[in-house]
């Protein structure tokens, strides 16, 4: 039994050591990069591709506990009538 946990336990540490390996980024043989996008002069590179805009990974902007108020009585808050 531990014989073979300590198989399995190998084996993993075999599979997993190749996924840190990393070289730098190159399009496949025999292909390019995609063309530049409409208005930009220059095609972007693979790292420009990787990285993601600030549309796409939005900071957040707002403190939500900074200005806490007591709230006023809201004059429209009524009980339903039949």
């Amino acid at each position: 039994m531990k014989a073979a946990l300590l198989l399995f336990a190998t084996v993993a540490l075999v599979a997993l050591s190749g996924c840190g390996a990393s070289t730098g980024l190159s399009p496949a043989k025999g292909t390019s990069l995609p063309v530049a996008p409409f208005g930009a002069t220059a095609t972007p590179t693979p790292n420009q591709l990787l990285t993601p805009e600030t549309q796409a990974r939005p900071d957040r902007s707002d403190e939500l506990l900074t200005q806490s108020q007591q709230r006023r009585s809201d004059e429209f808050d009524l009980p339903p009538t039949r």
